[in-house]
């Protein structure tokens, strides 16, 4: 499945509040994961395999880095065994970094959100507005993560530019 996500994450001092505020919104929660993401090694993009309760997939997307609002171009398989399937990729593909977080993932029609504990790394929100089929646009995708950002009183400082496994990268050098 090929889609288009406009995103955001930043670093979140009060993660109970963003929680409130979706309550609020009236999003729909679809319950908390235990989620171990596996970077793997690739030649364009990042691929990474979903290990959770809830979320399982093998997911490969282009982003550039930089702060604020960013199209991210997502290809996902979704899959019923995700141990299966690293058992494939691990002897084939470098491993390059591995992600454990607790995950509280709510959706407002086709915005999804994401009020992430990561492990060695802190609390974290994502906002991804997400078009499926390309009947939305990436106008109104940017809009929509816009509007939450406001909504959450986002600081620009609170900003992250790279994904929690370039982080993760870093903390190891």
């Amino acid at each position: 499945m090929q889609r288009i996500n406009v995103e955001i994450k930043a670093r979140s001092d009060n993660p109970e509040e963003i929680h409130e505020l979706l309550v609020q919104q009236q999003a729909e929660f679809l319950g908390t994961d235990k989620q171990t993401d596996t970077y793997f090694k690739a030649t364009k993009g990042r691929l990474k395999l979903r290990e959770g309760n809830i979320e399982n997939a093998l997911i490969h997307y282009y982003r550039d880095n930089q702060t604020g609002p960013k199209r991210s171009d997502v290809t996902m398989y979704k899959t019923a065994n995700s141990t299966e399937l690293k058992e494939v990729l691990r002897p084939a593909l470098e491993v390059l970094a591995v992600v454990t977080k607790r995950r509280s993932i709510y959706f407002i029609e086709n915005v999804k959100f994401h009020v992430d504990e990561v492990e060695e790394l802190g609390d974290f929100v994502e906002i991804e507005a997400i078009d499926m089929d390309g009947s939305i646009g990436e106008e109104k995708l940017y809009e929509q993560c816009q509007y939450y950002l406001n909504l959450f009183k986002i600081k620009e400082e609170d900003l992250v530019d790279v994904s929690y496994s370039d982080m993760v990268l870093r903390g190891q050098e």
